[in-house]
């Protein structure tokens, strides 16, 4: 079977212009943005199309997904094709290839089959299987396909796959138009050989797809079209406390700025582990556009930092291609990551963390913006804190910025941590006291300060490292945890009868400084604390989806 003729002069340009008289994009618009439908039911499939119109290039029906007998009435419809709205994608993904059915070769073959002479109506994504089976095959309906409008995919769940390139290779040789390849990410490094198949296809005139699942691989689909893949797949909601690899439509577009995106923009982002519940591309990307910077922020999920730093980061190192211009850096990475820079500030060092990374050529440079935004905070809240009795639950990097900041202004401080060996460590280096958080009475502080990150959303998320009964006789207790805003600490408190001051100034605060320190601009401050409030408190389902059982069905993209 040959493969499409994809022109020897005009190479990729020519390539596009196949994919505007195809009908899937805007000649003028490369950036296009797939909705993967999954519903069992046809009404809900139908209400999910119409909904999805709103945001998506392309609408992909997993057709697996359909009951057996939801999805002879859809054939029946004759309802497959768009007669409105954005074009469609058919899939009919076997279990191995992370589908909802158990479909064999036989009944996946017979399917297609009967759709060859549709063609022209939508596009259809074939297992690699299944493409090699067709090239092989006798049956005279073969003939009839029209190649322009096949996708030849290949998935793989378990992680990176050792023979990649073998992969590729017969991805290569497929006479399918589109080319895709997902591979679940175990750590963000497994990004760089993902965009690296993006650069050989484009060097080689073939459209490709390409994508790392899962959290660590969330780069792939926000920058994927602007390194020349076809088209990124977005959710049809968004629920990113439960799935923060699932990125939504509506936010690529509008918090991503995906369409603006190009190889030239600096790239800019958050290094923890992990870094879903985070809050801060919501706040540091409405700043790069009240700014009109040409930047986006994006989360980087790190288990091994050394090898990002040295395989992503480092530019005498990398081993990718970008405009990368700086990080921020979040639990638990703020230590590790001194090891790799070049240069460090004092409030740095003498916090003994970096949560600030700044690209200058071929120099990384290293910041605290904490320490900082911590006391700035605290003192507009409460005033002279020269000699204020002030606690400070925690022995790790933000309890060390915390302890930085109090101690420059003379407060008289004592830790308290269920660590006691790390509490003796910090307190002797800021010669301050330190107590066993188990026998913690605050009574008669002025301040005490969580700096632990228990209460944080997600699997911390109701956990306090104080009760009421230890707080009481307190005056102020203050909660780095920025989200959610009312934690259970400060609902103890509360409960304790004393003031509550939560997280979020002082992480709207070191977020402005690191901002000026990428940018060399003032921080749009009213815009970036808006941001930072609707991420906290607003709808987070803006296309008004239904939540039901099929919200966080099995995706494959």
């Amino acid at each position: 079977m040959p493969r499409p003729n994809l022109g020897n002069s005009g190479g990729l340009h020519h390539s596009l212009d196949l994919a505007f008289q195809a009908g899937l994009m805007d000649i003028n618009t490369p950036v296009r943005i797939c909705i993967p439908i999954c519903k069992r039911r046809l009404d809900a499939l139908k209400l999910a199309i119409r909904q999805s119109s709103v945001e998506a290039d392309a609408i992909e029906l997993r057709l697996d997904c359909l009951e057996p007998s939801e999805l002879d009435r859809l054939i029946e419809s004759g309802e497959l094709a768009a007669r409105i709205g954005p074009p469609r994608i058919l899939t009919l993904r076997p279990v191995e290839q992370g589908g909802r059915r158990d479909l064999d070769y036989a009944s996946r073959y017979e399917f297609w089959r009967r759709r060859f002479q549709s063609t022209g109506q939508y596009f259809m994504d074939m297992e690699l299987d299944m493409i090699e089976g067709l090239i092989s095959a006798t049956d005279p309906s073969v003939s009839s396909i029209d190649w322009t409008r096949i996708i030849a995919s290949h998935h793989d769940f378990k992680g990176l796959p050792i023979d990649l390139e073998r992969i590729y290779g017969r991805l290569i040789r497929s006479p399918a138009r589109i080319l895709k390849l997902a591979v679940q990410a175990g750590d963000v490094t497994d990004c760089i050989p993902v965009f690296g198949l993006l650069d050989r296809a484009r060097a080689e005139n073939r459209e490709m797809i390409a994508i790392a699942m899962g959290a660590a691989g969330v780069a792939t689909r926000i920058l994927g079209p602007s390194r020349g893949a076809f088209l990124t797949y977005g959710a049809i909601d968004s629920d990113r406390a439960t799935a923060p690899d699932q990125i939504s439509a509506t936010d690529l577009k509008h918090l991503y700025r995906i369409h603006k995106i190009n190889r030239e923009t600096q790239i800019l982002g958050l290094t923890g582990l992990p870094v879903g519940h985070s809050i801060s591309p919501h706040i540091q990307n409405a700043a790069f556009a009240a700014a009109e910077f040409d930047g986006v922020y994006i989360p980087f999920e790190v288990r091994d930092v050394a090898s990002f730093i040295k395989r992503m980061i480092h530019p005498r190192t990398r081993e990718i291609d970008w405009n990368l211009r700086g990080l921020s850096v979040t639990a638990p990475h703020k230590a590790a990551v001194m090891d790799y820079l070049d240069w460090i500030d004092d409030a740095a060092k003498e916090i003994g963390a970096v949560n600030t990374i700044v690209v200058e050529a071929e120099v990384l440079r290293g910041y605290n913006t904490d320490g900082a935004a911590f006391i700035d905070t605290l003192v507009q809240k409460t005033g002279e804190l020269r000699d204020a009795r002030c606690a400070i639950i925690g022995a790790g990097g933000a309890a060390s910025a915390a302890l930085w900041g109090l101690s420059r202004n003379q407060a008289r401080v004592t830790i308290f941590a269920r660590d006691v060996e790390k509490a003796r460590v910090l307190a002797e280096r800021f010669g301050v006291e330190w107590v066993a958080l188990s026998s913690a009475s605050f009574e008669g502080f002025d301040v005490v300060i969580n700096a632990t990150t228990l209460g944080t959303v997600g699997k911390l998320e109701g956990e306090t490292p104080a009760h009421a009964a230890q707080l009481r006789g307190a005056r102020l207790a203050y909660d780095l945890v920025y989200n959610p805003q009312e934690t259970q600490f400060l609902l103890e408190a509360r409960d304790a009868g004393i003031e509550v001051f939560g997280g979020l100034p002082m992480l709207l605060a070191q977020a402005a400084w690191q901002f000026r320190l990428w940018t060399g601009l003032d921080a749009p401050g009213k815009e970036m604390e808006n941001a930072a409030i609707e991420a906290l408190t607003g709808d987070h389902d803006p296309l008004n989806c239904p939540k039901t059982h099929e919200q966080n069905a099995a995706r494959v993209n």
